[in-house]
């Protein structure tokens, strides 16, 4: 017998393969239909995009100017030399942002990734080229290598690391690939259900299952932001000025106002509890409230005005759309 649904269902299953290494399947369900895909494709972007890397950034090579120079004795030029270079994933080892790592080897000799690994980094791919030297060459260079997300272009590089380095292009992104696919599955009698799975591939400077849950971690952490419409009284909502009006200042309670007994008695008696109350009223609301004297509107009145909010000034809509919604909860 179909039931009526008053919230989503709640997917309740993840289960984890790890492939090898370097890549993984994730399979969460079940989804209702269309929640997979919902929350699978910002996942893959943020695999994709919010991963953090480590990548070559700058390189300083002894008797190199530029990277369009040549170096005796080494076969490739420093362009292609820096090329390589960037094909080799480092990691740095320890909590540092950023190393800065020197290197020198003589001829001959064919320099690969494992060369490079010392106390401050290690290399996760070991058996990429860098470069060919022959005897009479001696190859001095220092690199550094910087943790970090995405993509920074050479020429932001080059303001960072001034001009005795060469910048280089850096790739952060460890997340080589990410594929998903939303599958349907059965649920009590209902078909339409569905399975997310995630095939996850990184580069070796972080494990899929660390990259996945970084990811998630981004989207909860981008999506706080939003846990400020549970709690209107700290949304700061602009107006068409260059003023801001805080609910905050609204729902102070008007026994904390400091107004004379015979002042408050009258607004308690009529049912008000908060300043904003009297901010959505009209001059004339105001001064119809029962029992409520002239001597006590002036003195209401001028309370209002200093507080920044004059009988029958108008609060913008919003504005006032707000305050009534928190008020509501407040008097609940």
């Amino acid at each position: 017998m179909k039931k009526f649904a008053d919230t989503p269902f709640l997917p309740t299953e993840v289960e984890i393969e790890a492939i090898s290494e370097t890549e993984a399947k994730i399979t969460a369900y079940p989804f209702e239909s269309g929640f997979a895909i919902t929350l699978a494709h910002p996942l893959r972007r943020l695999l994709l995009s919010s991963s953090v890397g480590c990548a070559p950034i700058a390189v300083k090579i002894e008797g190199a100017s530029h990277e369009f120079d040549s170096l005796r004795g080494m076969l490739e030029d420093i362009a292609i030399f820096i090329i390589n270079l960037k094909n080799i994933k480092f990691k740095i080892i320890g909590d540092q942002e950023q190393v800065e790592v020197e290197y020198s080897f003589d001829g001959p000799k064919e320099i690969k990734g494992a060369d490079l690994v010392n106390s401050e980094v290690e290399i996760v791919s070991p058996d990429v080229h860098l470069a060919t030297i022959n005897s009479d060459c001696n190859l001095t260079f220092s690199v550094i290598i910087q943790k970090g997300i995405g993509y920074m272009p050479s020429e932001d590089i080059r303001d960072i690391v001034g001009t005795d380095y060469i910048p280089i292009d850096a790739f952060f992104t460890p997340v080589k690939k990410v594929v998903y696919d939303i599958e349907k599955m059965l649920v009590e009698d209902n078909p339409n259900f569905e399975k997310a799975v995630f095939n996850v591939q990184t580069n070796g400077q972080i494990s899929p299952i660390d990259a996945f849950k970084e990811a998630v971690s981004v989207m909860y952490s981008q999506m706080s932001v939003f846990n400020k419409v549970f709690d209107l009284s700290e949304v700061t909502i602009s107006e068409t000025t260059d003023d801001t009006v805080e609910l905050k200042d609204l729902v102070v309670k008007i026994e904390d106002l400091n107004l004379s007994a015979r002042s408050f008695n009258s607004l308690d008696r009529a049912g008000l509890k908060f300043l904003g109350e009297l901010a959505l009223m009209s001059e004339v609301e105001v001064k119809n409230i029962k029992n409520l004297g002239k001597k006590s509107f002036d003195e209401i009145s001028d309370k209002l005005e200093a507080l920044g909010f004059p009988i029958d000034s108008t609060l913008p809509e919003n504005v006032a759309s707000a305050l009534r919604k928190k008020l509501e909860q407040l008097k609940a």
